[in-house]
């Protein structure tokens, strides 16, 4: 079973970000807080690590997963090109719960799925969740649950379903909802909403009139 820190505890929350850094350089797995629903996370650049979080999730290569970052200037090193909807957007949400799916840069050495040259991105407003990923870089994060059942919304309820496939648990608390970020297609001239959540579509169409859903 994973170790879990109490990250509400300034010792304890030190300790579990330097555990769970070392997990995932050791390509183990970690059950971290985001701002939307609590996450499984991997090394984004480490194929073996994001094939046993898939595993663990009991889920296929057909979704791919998404990638956390904790600053939005590391989103140029991973996209061939920033379309001007995705900085807009980003820049009105980030952090907060929108994801963004762009071309990726060939040059990465990753392997999310059957992403088809994209990646999901997303900068999260969860500061333990950033705080990982200052120190880790981007991480390959789906939310914390077994393929079909309900996201965890807080440690114990990622414990219960994945706690036996990971190495370590930070514990930030329960989350005040229970959606997922919502997604925008980026890639096409146009961009689409793939998927409805934390960030309604009026809001985002406030920014980028031309979007469709």
């Amino acid at each position: 079973m994973a170790d879990l820190y109490d990250c509400s505890d300034p010792e304890a929350r030190s300790a579990g970000l330097d555990a769970a850094a070392a997990a995932i350089g050791r390509g183990e797995l970690v059950l971290m807080p985001t701002d939307t629903v609590y996450g499984v996370a991997a090394d984004a650049f480490a194929p073996a690590a994001v094939t046993r979080l898939l595993a663990a999730k009991n889920r296929g290569r057909a979704m791919p997963v998404p990638v956390l970052i904790g600053e939005a200037s590391t989103l140029a090193g991973l996209v061939v090109d920033l379309p001007d909807v995705a900085h807009r957007l980003a820049e009105e949400f980030w952090p907060g719960g929108l994801t963004l799916v762009l071309e990726h840069a060939p040059s990465l050495a990753w392997d999310l799925g059957d992403a088809e040259g994209t990646v999901a991105v997303r900068l999260p407003d969860d500061e333990v969740a950033r705080e990982l990923l200052r120190r880790t870089g981007p991480l390959a994060v789906s939310s914390a649950n077994r393929s079909g059942r309900p996201a965890a919304t807080d440690a114990a309820g990622a414990v219960e379903q994945l706690g036996e496939r990971a190495a370590v648990v930070l514990d930030a608390g329960p989350r005040a909802g229970s959606a997922a970020s919502t997604i925008v297609d980026c890639t096409a001239p146009t961009p689409r909403v793939l998927r409805v959540g934390a960030v309604d579509v009026d809001r985002l169409r406030a920014v980028v009139p031309e979007l469709t859903d």
